[in-house]
């Protein structure tokens, strides 16, 4: 499934990188990866199971179930932006970040 998802978004291993930190990311809803990648959320959830180990899977599936800032219809109104502080305002680019 998840080659079938890389090839008909065109996502890059760097997309894909991004992808997962996005959907670790606590306040970033997965409207925020539809929007810049076009994936829904069961997409995301299956590209994030066929990319990491099953217990790790669990651990973030369980975490993200329901979590109110993952989900924007279970989210505060008053919550209004969706990019991660380490993103750049102009697109998909990381700001680079010491010590890595």
């Amino acid at each position: 499934m998840a080659k079938k998802l890389v090839e008909k978004h065109q996502l890059t291993a760097i997309d894909i990188d991004r992808i997962i930190e996005m959907a670790w990311e606590d306040r970033t809803p997965f409207d925020a990866i539809s929007f810049q990648f076009g994936l829904s959320e069961a997409e995301v959830i299956a590209l994030m199971k066929s990319e990491m180990k099953l217990s790790n899977w669990k651990k973030w599936r369980s975490r993200v179930q329901g979590r109110s800032t993952k989900h924007r219809a279970l989210r505060d109104d008053e919550v209004i932006r969706f990019k991660s502080r380490m993103q750049k305002p102009s697109g998909n680019r990381i700001v680079k970040r010491k010590g890595r």
